[in-house]
C-alpha cells in the first residue's frame, strides 16, 4: 500500500473504490469534506460544486441543472454521477439533472474528478466524475435536526440520525423534506429524499455495507426569456400550470461486502438494484412537437472487485461489472393551450408517437496497477473493456403512420444493437519534494449513443448505425502542501472524435458520428489558512473550446430567411458554443477568536464571457456573484445559519442560448437576491 504518507494527506476513494492518498494519484480530483457541505448547506447542487476549479453547474429552476466539466454548458452525457461509487444510472440513460436523484445536502462528502476517470468507469466518464459518499454511521447515539425557511416560500428540513444497533450493526438515516414556490411565476418545486445506511462487521474479516436511497422530486416547468422579458420581467414564467412538468422517482439498493483474506488482498461485491420512473413533458418541444414522456427502467447488477497487495512497492486491482437494465419507453402527444405567450393548458391528442422496451445488458472487466517504482516515481497502468447489448422492441402498432403533415416520428425496425469499447488509461507521479508532486495522465474515455438518440429519431434516419463517441484525455498536474498554504493546477489537452453530428443529404435528415472537437484549458486552486482565524480559497479555470470538424443543421425561416433556408454546414476552426472562457470563485472566510462559535464566509463567482451558438454570432458577456454565509454555535447542542445569495441582486442568466439560424436569443433567469434562515440542533 502507500508508503510515507505526509500528514497533511487527503484519502480519494473514487479512483479504486478504496481510500488513497491524493498525492499518490495521478489525477485532478477536488475533494469537499463534511465540514465545507456543512457550512454551504446547499440549496442547489452549484452552490457547492462550483467550488471546484474547472466545474459548472448551472440553476434551471428546482434542482435543475446543466454541467460543464471540461465541456462546454450542455445536456451532454459525458458526466458520471455516483453514490458510494455505484452509477446512479445505467449507461444509455444519462440526465442532465441527474444530481436531483442524490441528496446532496445531508452527504458527508463529495469527490469530483475532472477528465476521464481511472479503468473502473467505463461510459460517460469523459467530462469528469461526481461521486457523492454518504456518511459512516457513529458508534454512539448522534443525530442532527435542521429546519430551514427562506426567500420565496422555502422550506427545508434536514434529519440524520445515527449510532450503534448493537456491537456488530451501526446504522445512519437520513431524510430531506424541500418545497418552494420558485423565484418565478408558477414555479414550485417538492422534493423528499431519504436513505438507510447499515454498517455491519459479520466477522472481523468479513464487512457489510447496506444503502437503500429513495427520492421523489416533483418540479415545474420553468421557460427562457426573450431579452426584453429577462431585461424587465425575469420573474415571468410562460409554463402555467402542468405545462413543462416534471415528476422523477428514484430508488437504490445496493450491499456492499468486502472479505479480507489476508493482510495484503480483498474481495468486494456489490450486488445492487435501481428503480427509476420519469414522467415529464419536455419543455423544449412546446413550441414545435409537444409531447408526454414517460421512461421506466428498473437494474439488476453486480460489481466484483478483488484487491492485491503483490509486493510492498506493487499492488493491483481487477474486476467485472454487469447490469442488467429492462427499460420501457412511450411518447403520447397532446395539443397546448397558449393565453397570449404563456402554455397555460394542454390535452392528450390520442396519438402515441412511440412506444418502445430498451432493455439494456452490460459486461465490464477492468483491471489496473500501480507502482512505487522508488521514492520519488509511482507508475500506473490500467485498462476496461465494455460490451454493451441493447434488445430493443417496437410496441407500436406498424399501422400507426410515422409522419402526420409535417411532423416525422421515425421508429426503427425491433432489432438488437451491440456496442463494445477499449479504454487504455496510464499515468505517472513524480514526487518532486515530500510535499510537492507532478503528475501526468493519457486517459481513453468514450459515450455509447443514448437510448432516445438511437431510438427516438424523430426525422432523423439511421440512428441505429451509430458508434460510441471517443476521447483522449492528455494531463499535466502539480500539487504542493506548503504549510498553511496548498496549491494545486493543471494543464489538459481533452480531444472528442466520432460526435454524433446532424446533417441533410439531398432531402434526408440523419445523423453519423464526424464531430471532432478540442477542449484545452487550465485549472488552479488555491487554499491559505491565513493566521488562526482566516481562510481563502480561490478556483480558476482558462478554457479554450474549439470545433474541429464538426458538421451542424443550419435551418432558418422567414422573416429573417426569405426564402427558407434548411442546409448543412461546418463549423471547424469555430467556438465551441456555451463555453464560457473563464471561471472563478473565491471565498474568505473568519472564524473571531473574540467572538466563539462565529463563522463568516464571503464568496465571489464569476462566469466569463461565451458565445450562446456555434455560430459565434452572439455572445453573452458573463456575470459576477456575491454571495455571504454565516453561522453561530449557540451552546453545545444548538446552530443557528444564513445564507445571502445573491447579494448585489445582480440580473443575470444561468444559460444564455439560440438555436443555429435564429436571432433570438434565450435567457434563463438566475436567483436574485435571496434570505435563507436555518436552526440546528444536534445530539
Amino acid at each position: 500500500m502507500p508508503r510515507h504518507e505526509p500528514s497533511f494527506e487527503v484519502l480519494v476513494v473514487t479512483s479504486s473504490r478504496q481510500a488513497q492518498a491524493l498525492v499518490n494519484l495521478a489525477e485532478s480530483v477536488a475533494v469537499l469534506s463534511e465540514e465545507i457541505i456543512h457550512n454551504v448547506s446547499p440549496g442547489h447542487p452549484a452552490e457547492l460544486l462550483n467550488r471546484v476549479s474547472g466545474v459548472h453547474v448551472n440553476d434551471l429552476g428546482g434542482e435543475g441543472h446543466m454541467t460543464a466539466i471540461r465541456q462546454p454548458i450542455s445536456t451532454g452525457g459525458v458526466y458520471l454521477f455516483l453514490e458510494d461509487g455505484l452509477p446512479t444510472r445505467p449507461t444509455g440513460f444519462f440526465n442532465h439533472n441527474g444530481l436531483y436523484e442524490i441528496d446532496m445536502p445531508n452527504s458527508g462528502r463529495v469527490e469530483v474528478t475532472k477528465g476521464p476517470g481511472s479503468a473502473l468507469y467505463g461510459s460517460d466518464a469523459i467530462g469528469g466524475i461526481l461521486n457523492i459518499l454518504t456518511s459512516e454511521p457513529t458508534d454512539e447515539l448522534s443525530g442532527r435536526l435542521q429546519a430551514e425557511l427562506g426567500s420565496d416560500g422555502w422550506q427545508r428540513g434536514l434529519v440524520a440520525v445515527s449510532g450503534a444497533l448493537n456491537a456488530q450493526h451501526r446504522a445512519r438515516l437520513q431524510l430531506n423534506r424541500t418545497q418552494s414556490d420558485g423565484f418565478r411565476e408558477e414555479a414550485d418545486y417538492q422534493r423528499f429524499s431519504s436513505s438507510l445506511r447499515l454498517d455491519s462487521d459479520l466477522t472481523s474479516q468479513l464487512q457489510l455495507k447496506t444503502l437503500t436511497s429513495f427520492g421523489r422530486i416533483d418540479q415545474s416547468g420553468t421557460s427562457g426569456l426573450n431579452q426584453a422579458n429577462f431585461t424587465n420581467h425575469p420573474r415571468k414564467n410562460l409554463f402555467h400550470g402542468d405545462m413543462g412538468t416534471r415528476d422523477v422517482q428514484a430508488f437504490r439498493l445496493s450491499g456492499e461486502l468486502r472479505y479480507q483474506l489476508s493482510e495484503s488482498s480483498e474481495w468486494m461485491l456489490t450486488p445492487f438494484y435501481r428503480n427509476n420512473r420519469s414522467d415529464l413533458m419536455p419543455s423544449w418541444m412546446l413550441t414545435y412537437d409537444p409531447v408526454l414522456q414517460s421512461t421506466r427502467f428498473s437494474s439488476y447488477g453486480l460489481l466484483t472487485q478483488f484487491s492485491q497487495q503483490i509486493s510492498p512497492d506493487l499492488n493491483w486491482t481487477a474486476g467485472l461489472d454487469m447490469d442488467v437494465t429492462p427499460a420501457t419507453f412511450r411518447e403520447q402527444q397532446i395539443s397546448v393551450l397558449m393565453q397570449g405567450d404563456i402554455f397555460v393548458d394542454y390535452q392528450q391528442t390520442g396519438r402515441t408517437n412511440y412506444h418502445f422496451d430498451a432493455d439494456q445488458t452490460s459486461i465490464s472487466p477492468y483491471a489496473q496497477l500501480q507502482w512505487f517504482a522508488s521514492e520519488q516515481w509511482i507508475l500506473s497502468l490500467g485498462a476496461r473493456y465494455d460490451w454493451f447489448e441493447v434488445d430493443y422492441v417496437d410496441q407500436l402498432d406498424p399501422s400507426v403512420p410515422q409522419q402526420v403533415g409535417r411532423t416525422v416520428w421515425l421508429r426503427p425496425e425491433s432489432q438488437r444493437i451491440r456496442y463494445h469499447q477499449l479504454s487504455p488509461k496510464a499515468g505517472i507521479v513524480w514526487k518532486l519534494a515530500a510535499n510537492q508532486q507532478l503528475y501526468a495522465n493519457r486517459r481513453h474515455a468514450f459515450r455509447v449513443p443514448s437510448v432516445g438518440q438511437v431510438f427516438r429519431p424523430g426525422s432523423s434516419e439511421d440512428t441505429t448505425e451509430l458508434k460510441p463517441v471517443t476521447a483522449i484525455n492528455h494531463e499535466l498536474g502539480w500539487r504542493a502542501q506548503l504549510h498553511a498554504l496548498r496549491l494545486d493546477a493543471s494543464v489538459y489537452d481533452l480531444q472528442i472524435n466520432d460526435d454524433v453530428v446532424t446533417y441533410i443529404d439531398g432531402s434526408t435528415r440523419k445523423v453519423t458520428n464526424a464531430g471532432q472537437t478540442s477542449h484545452r484549458g487550465l485549472e488552479l486552486m488555491a487554499s491559505w489558512q491565513i493566521g488562526e482565524a482566516w481562510q481563502w480559497n480561490l478556483s480558476g479555470t482558462f478554457t479554450r473550446q474549439k470545433y474541429r470538424d464538426f458538421q451542424y443543421l443550419f435551418s432558418c425561416f422567414p422573416p429573417v430567411c426569405v426564402p427558407p433556408i434548411s442546409e448543412t454546414r461546418n463549423f471547424e476552426g469555430f467556438d465551441v458554443g456555451r463555453a464560457p472562457r473563464q471561471l472563478w470563485q473565491s471565498s474568505l472566510s473568519y472564524q473571531p477568536q473574540s467572538i466563539e462559535g462565529l463563522w463568516l464566509e464571503l464568496e465571489w463567482q464569476q462566469v466569463g464571457r461565451y458565445y450562446t451558438d456555434e455560430t459565434n454570432t452572439n455572445t453573452y458577456p458573463g456575470h459576477d456573484l456575491f454571495n455571504l454565509r454565516a453561522r453561530y454555535q449557540l451552546g453545545e447542542h444548538w446552530q443557528l445559519a444564513l445564507r445571502l445569495m445573491n447579494l448585489t441582486d445582480k440580473n443575470y442568466s444561468s444559460l444564455t442560448s439560440n438555436q443555429v439560424g435564429s436571432t433570438d436569443i434565450d435567457y434563463r433567469p438566475g436567483m436574485p437576491r435571496s434570505v435563507f434562515v436555518s436552526a440546528s440542533w444536534q445530539f
